[in-house]
């Protein structure tokens, strides 16, 4: 009933579209300040991690450590370009709605990688937001680009195989 309620509701959209842009806003002063704050570099973050990794009680798994170790660290140039456009992305597709599950999917991806290297901030408040934004479905985007391409997209890709189809019967 309440995901019918998140899925349908028109004044649920709009509640859903107000969230939507708050979190757009969130993710694209993310990445826009690493953007443009000069060279962003996340070396320190992955070291720090790995040091959340010992102790008595780690904040940082053995299998994200390894992840860590033999991904992400080597390769910390292609993470130095992914996370301040991925974060500037994800902003833009939630601010205009526009293929907005995939950006909330990428925005979740990474939020979740944040939490598993041991940094919560505004990470799981982030994650409970954008739960409801991807439960929602289409809901989200009814109000933005997705509410605009999405049923003319629909009837486009889908009317023609429904004459085939009844063609057939």
């Amino acid at each position: 009933m309440f995901i019918d309620l998140l899925r349908l509701n028109k004044n649920v959209s709009i509640l859903l579209a107000v969230l939507r842009v708050y979190l757009g806003y969130t993710w694209v002063m993310a990445g826009w300040g690493k953007l443009t704050g000069g060279q962003f570099d996340a070396s320190g973050f992955l070291q720090g991690a790995l040091a959340n990794s010992t102790g008595e009680h780690p904040a940082v798994q053995g299998w994200w450590v390894a992840f860590l170790e033999n991904v992400a660290i080597p390769n910390v140039e292609i993470f130095n370009t992914l996370v301040p456009w991925g974060e500037f992305l994800v902003g833009i597709g939630l601010l205009l709605g526009c293929f907005t599950k995939t950006a909330v999917f990428f925005g979740l991806v990474m939020n979740f990688s944040y939490l598993f290297s041991g940094t919560t901030s505004t990470n799981p408040q982030l994650v409970l937001l954008s739960m409801f934004i991807l439960v929602s479905a289409m809901n989200a985007g009814r109000y933005g680009v997705d509410g605009m391409i999405i049923p003319t997209l629909k009837e486009k890709l889908f009317t023609n195989r429904t004459i085939e189809e009844k063609k057939v019967a």
